[in-house]
C-alpha cells in the first residue's frame, strides 16, 4: 500500500505540481488552507505532511502548532514548503519541529529525495519504538513472572517453617489475609495515612508470610512440644525474632525493593513486642514499635487463638477470642489497631464462613 502524503498549499499550481511529482509513488491528499488541513486530520492520519509556510488566515507555523498540540497528530512528520531561503526561516522550521524543508519552486528529484528519506526515517523511528515497547513489555512480563515465582518460593518456604511446629501451613495464608484486612480497614478510616498507602499495604502483605522465618533455627523439640514450654525453652523460642535479620538478608537481601525488605525485617523482629514495653526482643513501647509489627501482632495472635496447635485446642466461639484480645488493649496491642479489629468482627465471620456464634 502506498504511503499517504497531505500537501497543504494555498497555490493550486503548487498542489498540481506536487501531485505530478509525487503521485506515481504516493497517494496524495491536497488541502488549500490550514483550516482545510486540520479538518482533514480530524479523520485521517497521513504518513507525511508537506506544509506551506506562507498562507493567508493561518500560516504554516500556526498549523504546525495545532498539529503538535493534538495527541493524535503530533507524531506525523512535517516538511515545510517555502520560497524563503533565509537562514532564519530554516532555523525556525526546525525549531518548530519540522523534519525537513523544501524550497519552491520544486525541483522534482530534490522533493522526491526529501520525501522518501523522511518517510523512511519515520518508519525506522516507528519500528524502533515498537521494538523498544515490545522489549519493555517482555521485560515487564518477565519481571512479573519472576516476582510471582519468588513470592511462591517465599510462601512455600514459610509454610515449610510453619509445618515444623505442627501447623498445616494455614497460618501463613491466614495471617497474610488478616494483615490485609486490618491494614485496608485502617486506611479506609484515614488512620496512619502517612505510612499506610496502598503500596505499603501490598509490600506488607507480601512480607507477612516471613514473620516467623527465624524459627528455622529453633530446635524441633521446642517447636513441636505439646505442652507448656519451660522458662529456658521459652527463652530459646524467643530467639526466633533475633535470628530473623540475618536469615532475611541471606534469602532476600539482594532484592532491589528496599522497602519490602525493611518491612520483612520489621515484622519478623518486632511482632512480639508489646504496647506497654514488656514484649521481646528489645522491649519497644507504643509507637516506637513499627506499624507493620503492630498490625502483624494482632493478626498473629488472632490466628494463633482461632486455629488448633500441637500445644492447644482452638478457642471458640470467635467472640471469646475477641474478649481475650480486648484484655490486651493498651498493654499487648496498639489500642487504635485493636479497636478497629474489634469492629471487624462481621468481616472476620464472613472470611471464616462463620454463620453463628457457636461455630
Amino acid at each position: 500500500m502506498k504511503n499517504v502524503i497531505l500537501v497543504v498549499d494555498d497555490d493550486k499550481t503548487n498542489l498540481s505540481l506536487a501531485q505530478r511529482i509525487l503521485g506515481p509513488q504516493y497517494r496524495i491528499a491536497a488541502a488549500g488552507s490550514g483550516t482545510a488541513a486540520l479538518k482533514y486530520l480530524e479523520n485521517h492520519r497521513p504518513d507525511l505532511i508537506l506544509l506551506d509556510i506562507n498562507m493567508p488566515e493561518m500560516d504554516g507555523f500556526e498549523v504546525m502548532e495545532r498539529i503538535h498540540s493534538n495527541v493524535h497528530t503530533e507524531s506525523i512528520p512535517v516538511i515545510f514548503l517555502t520560497a524563503d531561503s533565509l537562514a532564519e526561516t530554516e532555523i525556525k522550521c526546525f525549531q518548530m519541529g519540522a523534519m525537513d524543508f523544501v524550497t519552491k519552486p520544486f525541483v522534482p528529484d530534490i522533493l522526491l529525495s526529501r520525501v522518501s528519506k523522511t518517510i523512511e526515517l519515520d518508519q525506522y523511528r516507528h519500528n524502533l519504538e515498537n521494538m523498544v515497547n515490545d522489549q519493555a513489555q517482555k521485560i515487564m512480563e518477565g519481571s512479573m513472572r519472576l516476582g510471582r515465582i519468588q513470592e511462591s518460593v517465599i510462601i512455600g518456604m514459610a509454610n515449610l517453617i510453619e509445618s515444623r511446629d505442627g501447623s498445616t501451613g494455614k497460618h501463613v495464608k491466614n495471617t497474610q489475609t488478616y494483615v490485609r484486612m486490618i491494614a485496608t480497614e485502617l486506611l479506609s478510616r484515614g488512620l496512619f495515612t502517612e505510612e499506610l498507602t496502598p503500596a505499603y499495604i501490598e509490600d506488607l502483605c507480601k512480607a507477612a508470610p516471613l514473620h516467623d522465618v527465624g524459627k528455622i533455627k529453633i530446635p524441633d523439640a521446642i517447636l513441636q512440644k505439646p505442652g507448656r514450654l519451660t522458662p529456658e525453652e521459652f527463652e530459646t523460642m524467643k530467639l526466633h525474632t533475633t535470628h530473623s535479620p540475618q536469615i532475611i538478608q541471606t534469602i532476600i537481601g539482594d532484592i532491589e525493593d528496599e522497602h519490602y525488605v525493611r518491612l520483612v525485617e520489621e515484622i519478623s523482629l518486632y511482632h512480639h513486642e508489646r504496647w506497654d514495653g514488656t514484649g521481646y526482643p528489645t522491649g519497644l513501647t507504643e509507637s516506637n514499635i513499627p506499624l507493620s509489627a503492630r498490625i502483624m501482632a494482632v493478626a498473629d495472635v488472632f490466628d494463633a487463638l482461632y486455629e488448633e496447635r500441637c500445644y492447644k485446642p482452638p478457642v471458640r466461639p470467635i467472640e471469646r477470642i475477641m474478649q481475650i484480645m480486648s484484655e490486651g488493649r493498651g498493654t499487648q496491642f496498639d489500642p487504635v489497631i485493636l479497636d478497629v479489629f474489634m469492629d471487624m468482627l462481621p468481616q472476620l465471620k464472613e472470611q471464616l464462613h462463620i454463620t453463628d456464634s457457636v461455630t
